[in-house]
Parts: C-alpha cells; structure tokens; sequence
C-alpha cells in the first residue's frame, strides 16, 4: 500500500532531515513511526503526503508514484497532520461536506458516513456550530472524521494521539484496527510508546534521519518492551552518528 525506497530529504543550507529511508507498509498493517522530536518522522510524512519534494529516492502509494501520480495517490489516502488547521468559519457539518465534495462521496454515502463517525466521536449534536467555538479536542475530532468519512485505502497520521481524550483514543484506535481489517492501511508516527507497543503489527524507528530499526512488532520486541529498545537503538544510533559527524 506504502512503499518507500531510498527517501533522502534535504532542506535549504544543506541539511539533510531524512537519508536513504526504505520502508513497506502492506495493507492490514499499522505501521508505528516512531522517533524523538526532529528525527524526520514529520518531514517523511510530508513527502509522503506530497507537501515536501525529496532529493532522491522513490514513494509510491497503491502502486502509484508519489512525484508522477500525485492526484491519484492523493485520491486513495487521508492525512491528519499533528495540528489540523480547519476553517473556522465553516461549521462542523459544513466542513465535512467539503471533504465528502473532495472525496466525491455521493448524498446517501456522506450522509450514513457523518452520522457514523460524529456519534462514535461524540461531536454530533455539534456539527452545526461554528468550528471556532469548538475545543482543541473536538477540532481533532471533527478533522479525523474528515480523513475517515471515504473510507482511505491509506490512513497516515502524524501524533494522532496527543490531545485526544482516552475514550477518542480509543474510539481511534478501533477505527485504525477496522480499516485495516478491510484491507487498508495505517502509517502513524508517535513517540508515546506503550501506544505503539500494543498497538502496531510493524514498527520502525528513526534517528537523526536514518532508519534504525524496523520489523514485525513482535519479532522487534523479543522479550523487551518498546521502551527499552527504543532507548538502547536511540542512543546508540545518536552516538554513531556523532563519531561520524553526522
């Protein structure tokens, strides 16, 4: 569903945020990023995604190239940035309808797909209200029901996790293992790790741009939790990467 080849992403002044990052994500996974603060988990995102141009390497989403085929790419994934920006002077349902409008989702599919999703996050007795009234939490609700309502072949997700509250960290996280359970996909990147350990089929960590680690959660884990290996894999990479001044 996600495949990534040889991603290298360099910014102005030379600085390479992501170098020669490989890595699959099949239908039925979730895929856990995970990685400190400027690691390059946001930025390989933003390739991904196609806010960001890369330097080298190819991204193909479904089969299709990121760089050659952005719109049909586009057409088969959602993305929840870790700060949606809404228009705040639309109200919630408004809003929605636009992204059922984006996503081509005929009057009785939108209709069946909004009630759904706006009961199960609990907003929908405020979807008439101006979303510059709602909370940061429902404003995180209302955007994950906007990448949810056509139902995305591949669902990315950057920190989806902080600021929702634990009953819609748990109805999200429902949602993703359903998705999946259809044959689509998952790729969210986290540094809340207990998350990702109960949570993921398959991890890769990032360190300084680089991939460090990558696998089956379970065959990553061994006996050792996330936390332990994340910590031993991160340091160790950070560590190479000083003595090689990187």
């Amino acid at each position: 569903m996600l495949r990534i080849e040889h991603l290298t992403k360099r910014y102005k002044g030379g600085k390479t945020a992501v170098s020669d990052l490989s890595l699959h994500v099949r239908p039925g996974d979730i895929y856990g990023f995970i990685g400190r603060n400027g690691a390059g988990k946001t930025t390989t995102i933003k390739c991904v995604v196609g806010i960001h141009e890369f330097d080298a390497g190819e991204i193909r989403v479904d089969g299709l190239s990121v760089r050659k085929e952005a719109l049909e790419c586009k057409k088969r994934l959602a993305y929840l940035p870790d700060n949606p920006e809404l228009y705040e002077y639309l109200t919630g349902i408004q809003y929605l309808n636009f992204m059922a409008d984006v996503f081509q989702l005929s009057a009785g599919e939108r209709r069946e797909a909004i009630k759904r999703e706006a009961e199960d996050f609990g907003i929908y007795d405020a979807l008439g209200d101006l979303i510059s009234s709602y909370s940061h939490g429902m404003k995180q609700k209302l955007a994950i029901i906007g990448g949810l309502i056509h139902r995305p072949g591949l669902l990315i997700l950057d920190e989806p996790f902080v600021g929702l509250d634990p009953e819609a960290a748990l109805k999200l996280k429902e949602k993703m293992k359903a998705l999946c359970a259809e044959g689509s996909a998952v790729f969210f990147s986290t540094h809340v790790l207990d998350v990702a350990e109960k949570l993921c089929s398959r991890i890769a960590i990032i360190s300084g741009g680089k991939l460090v680690l990558e696998g089956e959660t379970g065959q990553v884990l061994g006996n050792r939790s996330l936390e332990q290996i994340f910590m031993e894999v991160a340091v160790n990479a950070q560590t190479d990467q000083t003595v090689n001044g990187d």
